[in-house]
């Protein structure tokens, strides 16, 4: 169902089936996250633009973007609100309205998470970091670190497919089928 640009608020929790207004910005979601400091808005201050029904700031936020959806903010949130989700929901929204980003690295950056789990059932992260380094033309930007993490074993040259393939190609399935796009 295409967004009409009603209701922020609700459009958020109707996708995200959390009860955002029951954030009362106590900003412990901020505090625990691992990105806030790159962040233009701290997962506290999203809350609050969703709040203020402002859509124009929160959809061209970075922020939303650059949520690595660890879920810190849910599991540090008193109000068990699923922040993460919220993250999410406002990231379709923005791809949904077309929403241009002052710095598409975090953009390209979710092209290409998605791609990856996609093609493989869950994240190849060699593969997934060069579809990226490619789409931004920034191959050579952290090559140092690659023979360390290989030998650390924290990559792999090689994919590993997930036994639940064929699900999640599924869910990508529907998920086009539902909202027209390939």
């Amino acid at each position: 169902m295409p967004w009409n640009g009603g209701d922020l608020q609700e459009e958020v929790r109707r996708r995200s089936g959390t009860p955002v207004a029951a954030c009362y910005q106590c900003h412990k979601c901020s505090t625990g996250c691992p990105v806030g400091p790159e962040m233009d808005f701290l997962p506290s201050q999203v809350m609050r633009l969703v709040h203020l029904g402002a859509e124009e700031e929160v959809l061209a936020s970075r922020s939303i973007w650059l949520c690595a959806s660890c879920e810190t903010c849910t599991t540090r949130c008193p109000m068990a609100i699923d922040i993460a989700g919220v993250m999410d929901a406002l990231r379709i929204l923005a791809v949904e309205r077309r929403i241009d980003l002052p710095d598409a690295r975090g953009k390209q950056f979710h092209r290409s998470f998605l791609g990856s789990v996609r093609r493989h059932g869950r994240v190849y992260e060699m593969g997934m970091m060069t579809a990226y380094k490619v789409r931004i033309g920034d191959l050579c930007t952290d090559m140092d670190k690659v023979p360390r993490l290989l030998a650390e074993g924290k990559l792999s040259l090689l994919p590993h497919r997930s036994g639940g393939i064929r699900q999640v190609r599924e869910i990508f399935r529907r998920a086009e089928e539902k909202d027209g796009t390939p």
